[in-house]
């Protein structure tokens, strides 16, 4: 039966998913050259057209259509079908099925968005709306179903509140190998890329901190204890990496600077995402400070490896939702949720071994569909900018815009 409450609580929690998106092209454009804003931000605005578009004919009906040998969703809701204002009796009962199917779009639009941070600043457009696009297709839509639409992983018990595999463990690994196939920015390693206007960077993330609060919080479906649990968890932790990330910022380098603080609110807010709704305030907080703590270090570790990740996707949401994920295999308590399981402090190993199943499978099959397709778009249309390009900027060469008028 559908409740009004509940219905109004997730039309707000979806609006508010979807302005992540615009605030993700916030947070990532003040990070990048002031010659490639307009193009970053692009990248994750586009978003909201292609894969809602997407999703509309493919995307839901494959993430949620009834199974099919537990792979994915069959074609019974193409292009909507049968999805109307009655409930959905296999996901919501309590609200209209058109609106848990416009709440998970939204999921669907931010995810490979997030993928662009990695390969800011050397990408062409039209190759990378190919690559966005059969991404959504033949990564997260699979992936979603196996955990969220009665999937192989769900039936396994694999468990994911509101994203840490789905979401974040498929973007940080996607990044990984487009970064890898991509190669670095011309002068990596070379010249500074320092961010152009860090007041944006953090506009981008108060509204990136805002919108996770309909992103895990709605992901009760329901206006109930388990969505306040969500709610407070989610601040809770973001704020826990904030801190954990400016304390190791400050004696590590000597000065705690903005950057440091917004990357570590998403870094605890990403690694939060997966337990969200299963773990109670206090292991928040432990999950919060992990988050700052090894999203810190896997930053630093780019360097190293010398990969060029330049805006962090790889170390704060991949990391991030690997550390979550296997944190709710620890922390995970049916006292807080009876709908979920107890992990191995509340004595039950063997639920941190699904866990670590679920991100193997997952890790896995993004790994090698991602270079799948991206060599196979590369091939078509190849990727990267020309160096000169390259040097003039996205936003003059991809789209004839500047930002700033001299």
């Amino acid at each position: 039966m559908i409740q009004s409450g509940d219905t109004a609580f997730i039309l707000i929690c979806a609006a508010l998913v979807l302005l992540m998106t615009p605030g993700l092209a916030l947070f990532y454009g003040g990070m990048v050259r002031s010659k490639n804003v307009l193009g970053t931000i692009m990248q994750s605005i586009i978003m909201i057209s292609l894969v809602s578009l997407e999703w509309i004919y493919l995307g839901y009906t494959m993430s949620f259509g009834p199974d099919v040998a537990g792979l994915i969703g069959d074609m019974s809701h193409f292009a909507l079908a049968g999805v109307t204002a009655a409930p959905s009796p296999d996901y919501a009962t309590t609200i209209p099925h058109i609106v848990f199917m416009i709440y998970q779009c939204m999921f669907a639009v931010i995810t490979p968005a997030l993928i662009t941070g990695a390969f800011a600043e050397r990408v062409r457009f039209l190759p990378f709306i190919f690559f966005s696009l059969l991404w959504s297709v033949l990564v997260y839509n699979p992936v979603c179903h196996w955990i969220w639409g009665g999937g192989f992983l769900a039936t396994m018990g694999v468990l994911d509140f509101a994203g840490g595999l789905v979401v974040h463990v498929t973007c940080g690994v996607a990044a990984l190998v487009a970064c890898i196939v991509i190669g670095p920015r011309k002068g990596f390693g070379k010249r500074s890329f320092i961010p152009h206007n860090l007041p944006m960077t953090l506009t981008g993330t108060g509204l990136l901190w805002f919108g996770w609060f309909g992103f895990n919080g709605g992901s009760a479906l329901a206006a109930d204890g388990i969505a306040a649990t969500a709610f407070v968890s989610t601040h809770i932790a973001g704020m826990a990496g904030m801190a954990m990330w400016t304390m190791v910022e400050w004696y590590h380098s000597g000065k705690p600077t903005t950057l440091g603080a917004a990357s570590g609110a998403i870094a605890g807010l990403a690694t939060i995402t997966p337990a969200a709704g299963f773990v109670s305030p206090n292991s928040a907080v432990i999950i919060g400070f992990l988050g700052g703590l090894l999203c810190y270090l896997a930053v630093l570790a780019k360097n190293r490896f010398g990969y060029d990740d330049s805006l962090d996707v790889v170390g704060i949401h991949g990391v991030g939702g690997l550390v979550g994920t296997i944190a709710l295999g620890l922390f995970a308590s049916t006292a807080i949720n009876p709908g979920g399981a107890d992990g191995l402090f509340y004595g039950n190993p063997s639920f941190l071994l699904t866990q670590l199943i679920g991100i193997g499978v997952v890790g896995g099959y993004t790994l090698v569909v991602t270079w799948i397709i991206l060599k196979a778009v590369n091939a078509i249309s190849p990727l990267r900018m020309e160096e000169n390009e390259e040097e003039v900027g996205m936003d003059t060469a991809e789209h004839s815009e500047s930002a700033y008028q001299a």
